[in-house]
């Protein structure tokens, strides 16, 4: 059965059974009619994914995993802040007048620096170093900029990568701080999980652990029985990844990878998703 299920099943029974709830206080987020949406948490959840073994996608529902990766590719690739640039409406939302989320994500990764060996965004400073310094420690992005955050839409949820060479894998360690366990885990497991694949087989590299940590893993009031019916289903297994022959990272698209065999629980219960 799906690894990515069973750590999906772990970590919600964990937040249900002994997370701490919020309802003694104010809340930020809201649900679509104006009421506070409270959450039961758990503090620092550190997930690890071998992508040698499977992809790390989710069987208890089905992950539109090309989305996934269309967003993942519209904030490292096209290094975008339009909404217009996605395929989905998920970001609709937090979008200003001018159809942007502001100065976050994408506009992030596209902003130059100077270093000796010239200048570079964060992403093209990562494929340069992949290839160029393998051995550094210091191979990262981060889009957490606090000069910038009044500018932004929403503030980076998944905000930075760390990537690491040992001997001839590329490991990569996620940071996020805050996580919608029902809206958004699996999908941003699996978009970073694209990521590092993609990252690697640009540098010659082969893809190792990705490391997910989540500061403030969380369920919202209204979809603690939606995950209790969701995590009560037996996971089937883990579907085959077949990613394209692609060494150019600004080559891929969404349809550069294809999941076979790709066994799914349905699962038709809307998702109310609080902002």
């Amino acid at each position: 059965m799906s690894k990515a299920d069973l750590i999906f099943i772990q970590n919600c029974r964990d937040i249900i059974e002994n997370g701490v709830w919020d309802t003694d206080r104010d809340v930020r987020p809201k649900w679509p009619d104006g009421t506070p949406a409270h959450t039961v948490k758990k503090f620092c959840l550190v997930n690890r994914y071998d992508l040698r073994e499977e992809f790390p996608v989710m069987t208890l529902r089905r992950i539109y995993y090309r989305s996934a990766i269309d967003e993942i590719l519209w904030i490292y690739q096209k290094k975008s802040n339009r909404v217009a640039d996605l395929t989905t409406d998920i970001w609709n939302a937090w979008a200003d007048e001018n159809g942007t989320i502001g100065k976050a994500y994408g506009w992030q990764l596209g902003q130059k620096s100077i270093y000796p060996e010239g200048e570079f965004d964060q992403v093209d400073r990562v494929l340069y170093d992949l290839k160029n310094n393998p051995a550094s420690r210091r191979i990262m992005t981060n889009m957490f900029i606090h000069r910038d955050l009044h500018e932004m839409g929403l503030a980076p949820c998944a905000y930075s990568m760390t990537f690491n060479v040992s001997g001839n894998t590329l490991n990569g360690i996620l940071n996020q701080r805050s996580q919608d366990m029902l809206a958004a885990n699996n999908w941003n497991v699996c978009q970073y999980a694209a990521l590092l694949i993609m990252f690697a087989k640009a540098s010659g590299l082969e893809a190792g652990e990705l490391v997910h940590v989540i500061a403030d893993a969380h369920i919202y009031d209204r979809h603690v029985d939606t995950i209790k019916r969701l995590i009560d289903k037996e996971p089937y297994p883990a579907p085959t990844m077949k990613v394209a022959d692609i060494t150019d990272f600004y080559k891929f698209d969404r349809y550069s990878f294809t999941l076979e065999d790709y066994k799914y629980h349905e699962f038709d219960e809307k998702i109310e998703v609080a902002i």
